[in-house]
């Protein structure tokens, strides 16, 4: 594993920082992206670099093409190399349709969404040279089931289940694999303010899951052998909300 390099967009803190922490336990080089959480962003470096791994923090809206761009060009300067990319990074912007304005619409999207597709296009071209590489987009439950108050957000969640499955028929033949994770409930900010009795009875397994738990599965399908022949799935991490 030492001689892999991972990204992982908006790793700064939550889901993206315990993902970032858990490849670099392995022996990857990681690359810490945030976008203004700069002090959080060096912190996890730290960490990291602390328990002997090794890591840099990229700034870059991923949301920007300009940004994606200085993302990869830090990454392949610094390290040479890009094996597995994590595209984490997300907001939300919750509010019912009708009080909905356009800006709450479009930036989930841009980033959410818009910000997956510029980081994976960006990427690509790197492993497919290599013949190798494995790209885990972070979806949501959401994204299958829909949620009232988060139309742009499920939108945008829902988007990338589509996107993986697209790439991943697109670049298998170059030994490239493109997966997705759907979360549930996760222990977060973002999930901080939630009604937790109203959330906890609708989760079988009765609580909510931790960052570490999401970052145990996205552990296996970036570096596990037993993962490369897992190419274009959604696997839900949800204490059981979604039953397919």
């Amino acid at each position: 594993m030492d001689s892999k390099v991972a990204i992982v967009t908006g790793s700064s803190q939550g889901i993206g920082r315990a993902i970032a922490i858990e490849l670099a336990s392995l022996g990857l080089k990681v690359v810490v992206n945030y976008a203004n959480s700069k002090a959080a962003a060096e912190e996890v470096v730290k960490d990291i670099i602390r328990n002997g791994g090794e890591a840099i923090a990229v700034q870059a809206n991923i949301a920007n093409l300009e940004d994606v761009k200085k993302l990869i060009d830090n990454t392949l300067n610094k390290f040479g190399r890009i094996d597995i990319l994590v595209n984490n990074a997300g907001i939300t912007r919750d509010k019912l349709l009708l009080r909905m304005k356009l800006d709450d619409w479009q930036t989930v999207i841009d980033l959410n969404l818009t910000g997956v597709f510029l980081c994976t296009q960006a990427v690509i071209k790197t492993m497919l040279k290599q013949k190798n590489g494995r790209i885990i987009n972070v979806s949501s439950i959401v994204g299958e089931v829909g949620n009232p108050g988060q139309a742009n957000y499920s939108a945008a969640k829902a988007g990338i289940l589509g996107f993986t499955k697209s790439v991943a028929k697109e670049v298998a033949s170059r030994g490239i694999t493109v997966n997705a994770i759907a979360p549930g409930f996760i222990k977060t900010n973002m999930t901080k303010d939630l009604e937790k009795e109203n959330v906890l009875q609708s989760i079988p397994l009765k609580r909510l899951g931790t960052p570490e738990e999401v970052a145990g599965l996205t552990r296996f399908l970036a570096v596990d052998p037993s993962a490369a022949y897992i190419t274009g799935q959604v696997i839900n991490i949800d204490g059981g909300m979604v039953m397919n």
